[in-house]
């Protein structure tokens, strides 16, 4: 009998200040898929998450939308939960580090730190924003890069050529915050001593618990030599505040991943769990991170770090993912290709996308590319064309010739067998992470099914009254080919497969795969899945275009040289686009939508609706009357909010933004050239 394991899995805490795209979604499949699987093994296997609640950035939203810090990420959590519950994702407990469990837990842990000596506490000087009281993170500083001398760069590295640097190295430097110049101001701040777990990690990162690509790039980092974390931030900030160190709080990267042993604490005081079986320091239980690449240095080398100071066990495994690119270039709002999670879901099956990731994710960290055409290709040849195909070819014949119940033989048991034993090798590949070597060998066992099916052509010997038996034994084995073949998929196809067991009248479980059905009744087959149409995806794109209400042009200062044009195109491409002169006839705020203003457009005997990125520059009433450019042969983009039947031209700098006006004497409906 297999030995059952104690597995606890945890995902990268989606950050609460915004919506989850397809690179979530990514990550979320990975680690539902591998949950999934070992449960169907009999496995005592926990999934938690939460959100990521903690931050200047939470505040700051907050403070934009008029709200509480604690409102927004109470918002933010039902929107994460509701893409988390539509796309399947199993997780046990979803829960916040903004919670009593990730307070005491990350003061214990804190207190233990300070106890074993590895806590620093030095003065150290930081930009500042005097009008907005408030120290500013690389992020929240902007200029000119002192490199290539591109305008309007953030403090850390120019988009521009590249470069890296530190904020006190960029010319003209401003706060992204206030556009005031920052100060330069002296604060306490409290350091963790990771130097000093040089040598464990050094271990730790080579025991199996990290891909060894990550092994290695964690090696270059060991032996540059490691320096003490911050892991303070000066009052304001949303958080928790550091035990006897009034105005200094956690920084966010202290209590996130703490986030999981608070998720899972809050699970165990809900259900009688044993929290300390899976995180004492002597625990025999499994722990899994998934991640992306990007955050690997605080799960392999501070999180570990701490945990072992605290007395607390180190994790199995950080299992650590790469990113996604759409049609093979990184996501674009522009394109439509940055695609949100509720975006998607309005458009098409979340399934569709589970199995086009899972065809794709190996145990490495190379990123995805989500390539739309090959994305409907494979499920529809794929899930539709073959695996589905299988039952409705088949289930017809039983239901209507034998009532429903299969028969009693296996009329091919080599390729029974066959199909069946191929069930030890993609379970070595799920558990191994390996999910695009099981997802092939799996549609190899559904080419097999197809062909013996095609081989024996079943509809054609229905028409033979003495061959009703030979009918009923095939595609009594086509059925139960189906049956092995959504059992292999049922970790990456949960709601096909419940749907697929109400047709079987069975449960699918690993355990399954070893006896066949016979003489058991099945229930009328019904369609499982739907193609996916060219159409639905295109609507998909076109909506996520939406998420650029209005383009804006950024002022080119200095050298054309520093400030990269975009791709060339010719006369003939720009002659297409039809400028007309509209007056403004109506303009008004658009609930729900922070910049929007919606725009009624008199373009000369017609008029247009057009939503508008400029409601923080213009009053809606100071609009109307007056002339403006407008796009009038872009297509119309449906948006949440309606449709938008146009685009307004204006441009932008630090200031603000500016409508573009025609002169005096122009007329609604004239064409600019």
């Amino acid at each position: 009998m297999t030995e059952i394991r104690q597995i606890l899995v945890t995902n990268a805490l989606p950050y609460a200040n915004a919506a989850l795209h397809l690179g979530h979604i990514l990550e979320y499949t990975q680690t539902d898929v591998w949950v999934r699987f070992q449960r169907m093994c009999g496995h005592q296997c926990y999934y938690v998450s939460a959100d990521d609640a903690h931050g200047t950035a939470i505040m700051l939203k907050a403070d934009e939308k008029g709200i509480s810090p604690e409102q927004h990420i109470a918002d933010m959590r039902s929107i994460h939960e509701a893409d988390f519950r539509d796309f399947h994702i199993s997780v046990d407990n979803y829960h916040s580090t903004h919670s009593d469990e990730n307070r005491e837990l990350s003061e214990l842990i804190y207190n233990r730190l300070v106890a074993n000596e590895h806590i620093a506490k030095r003065e150290i000087t930081q930009a500042f924003d005097a009008e907005k009281q408030l120290f500013l993170a690389d992020r929240y500083i902007k200029g000119t890069c002192p490199k290539c001398g591109a305008e309007d760069q953030y403090g850390d590295n120019c988009e521009a050529c590249g470069a890296t640097y530190s904020p006190t190295d960029l010319i003209n430097p401003v706060s992204a915050l206030s556009g005031t110049t920052p100060i330069e101001k002296k604060s306490d701040h409290y350091f963790f001593k990771l130097p000093e777990f040089t040598e464990f990690l050094k271990t730790w990162t080579r025991s199996g618990a990290v891909q060894d690509e990550v092994a290695n790039k964690l090696g270059e980092w060991l032996e540059t030599g490691l320096q003490e974390w911050d892991i303070s931030r000066d009052a304001p900030y949303f958080g928790f505040e550091i035990p006897n160190a009034p105005g200094k709080y956690f920084y966010v990267w202290l209590d996130a991943p703490i986030g999981y042993m608070a998720s899972f604490k809050n699970l165990c005081d809900k259900n009688n769990l044993d929290f300390d079986q899976y995180w004492a320091a002597d625990s025999s239980t499994e722990l899994y991170h998934f991640i992306g690449k990007d955050i690997v240095n605080f799960h392999a080398l501070f999180w570990p770090a701490m945990l072992t100071s605290a007395n607390f066990r180190t994790p199995t495994k950080v299992c650590v993912h790469g990113f996604v690119t759409v049609n093979g270039k990184k996501m674009s709002k522009s394109r439509g290709t940055f695609i949100n999670a509720r975006c998607y879901l309005d458009h098409l099956n979340p399934e569709y996308l589970r199995y086009y990731y899972a065809s794709k994710l190996t145990a490495s960290v190379e990123d995805i590319d989500l390539n739309l055409e090959d994305f409907t290709q494979k499920v529809n040849s794929d899930l539709v064309g073959k695996v589905v195909n299988i039952a409705s070819r088949c289930a017809k014949f039983v239901t209507k010739g034998n009532d429903g119940v299969l028969s009693s033989t296996i009329e091919n048991p080599v390729l029974w067998q066959q199909v069946s034993d191929a069930g030890k090798v993609i379970a070595e590949h799920y558990e191994n992470r390996e999910f695009s070597k099981a997802i092939r060998e799996i549609m190899a066992q559904a080419d097999a099914a197809n062909e013996y099916i095609a081989a024996k052509e079943p509809w054609k010997l229905n028409k033979d009254e003495t061959q009703q038996q030979k009918v009923q034994d095939i595609c009594s084995l086509g059925i139960n080919l189906f049956r092995l073949l959504l059992t292999y998929l049922k970790p990456v196809l949960p709601s096909v497969a419940e749907d697929a067991e109400l047709f079987l009248n069975d449960t699918l479980s690993w355990s399954s795969i070893e006896s066949p059905l016979i003489n058991h009744k099945i229930n009328n087959f019904k369609p499982l899945l739907q193609r996916v149409e060219k159409d639905q995806v295109n609507a998909m794109v076109e909506a996520s275009k939406q998420d650029i209400a209005q383009v804006v042009t950024k002022p080119v200062e200095g050298p054309l040289k520093d400030q990269p044009l975009a791709e060339e195109i010719s006369f003939d491409d720009f002659i297409k686009v039809d400028l007309r002169v509209a007056r403004i006839v109506k303009a008004e705020a658009v609930e729900g939508a922070d910049k929007l203003l919606a725009l009624t457009l008199d373009i000369g005997g017609e008029t247009r609706n057009v939503f508008s990125g400029i409601k923080g520059s213009y009053q809606p009433a100071d609009l109307e009357g007056r002339l403006t450019i407008m796009v009038a042969n872009l297509a119309p983009r449906k948006m949440r909010f309606g449709v938008s039947e146009g685009m307004v031209l204006a441009a932008a700098d630090k200031k603000g933004i500016y409508l573009f006006s025609p002169d005096s004497g122009a007329q609604p409906g004239q064409r600019v050239t």
